[in-house]
């Protein structure tokens, strides 16, 4: 198996650490998840293409934003956010 490579904004990931009680280091639980689901984000897919990847850590599911530039995956959004478990839930349900 290939391992991915990850990268961030420092001060996006701080950012995110105050707003949403995240950081970006952890979000790389999420892809490692083995129930994890990934969706486009249409919404925001204007210049280049934007995903969620949703994933159960720490008891919770974490819905992180990302983006895919030159093999990396570039993180710049993650939470626990109910729209993102909602997602998550209903796309769970659809596959099992």
């Amino acid at each position: 198996m290939v391992k991915a490579r990850f990268e961030w904004d420092p001060a996006k990931d701080l950012e995110n650490q105050a707003k949403h009680g995240v950081s970006f280091l952890q979000t790389q639980l999420a892809f490692a998840a083995p129930s994890r689901v990934l969706a486009e984000d249409l919404s925001h897919s204007t210049v280049e293409k934007r995903y969620y990847c949703f994933g159960v850590v720490g008891g919770g599911i974490l819905t992180v934003r990302f983006t895919y530039r030159q093999h990396v995956i570039r993180i710049f959004g993650a939470g626990y956010w109910r729209k993102g478990r909602q997602l998550y839930e209903r796309e769970r349900q659809i596959h099992e």
